[in-house]
């Protein structure tokens, strides 16, 4: 048992990965959807802490560094400034529902660059990011541990409320 909860554990706190992945190993692993669920957020939420307070520093000292430290956290402050634009809006919910949305480029790791991209506080990004996780656990834990077309109509209703309406407005700023 305790093996199966440090993989899940491992699991969710990868980025990208997160508890996308954490949550159905759970499932396939046989552990009941409340050990699956708590093990996966507390994996996903273990980084995140240490991303906001030294993220910064660790990208000012790689563009001090080389010049291919430089480009990569170029490439990631861009990537957290894209994701940041939706968050922007709406700054402590935008955070928390782009947290929530188990898409992929979503999450608490993505969720926590785009907040110290935008000087967001510690404390709302980490409680965004954690209401986040929460949102996005019990979303995949419906998800895989139900029959699967309840989780996919599910899914089909939150990418109509949610992304949606993010389509729907970019497509309008083009026109303009």
């Amino acid at each position: 048992m305790l093996s199966k909860i440090l993989y899940v554990l491992g699991m969710s706190m990868l980025p990208i990965i997160e508890l996308r992945g954490g949550i159905p190993l759970g499932a396939g692993l046989g552990l009941n959807w409340q050990t699956a669920l708590i093990v996966a957020m507390v994996g996903n939420m273990l980084p995140i802490p240490f991303i906001l307070l030294f993220l910064k520093p660790i990208f000012a000292w790689m563009k001090r560094k080389s010049s291919k430290l430089q480009k990569i956290a170029e490439k990631l402050e861009a990537k957290g400034e894209k994701a940041g634009e939706e968050i922007k809006k709406y700054e402590f919910w935008g955070l928390t529902l782009f947290v929530a949305i188990p898409l992929p480029g979503t999450g608490a790791w993505t969720g926590a660059l785009a907040s110290v991209v935008l000087d967001m506080s510690f404390g709302k990004s980490l409680l965004a990011c954690a209401l986040g996780v929460l949102g996005a656990g019990i979303i995949l834990t419906i998800i895989s541990f139900t029959n699967i077309w309840v989780g996919a109509i599910l899914v089909l209703i939150l990418c109509i409320i949610f992304v949606y309406p993010i389509i729907k407005r970019k497509i309008a700023k083009r026109k303009n």
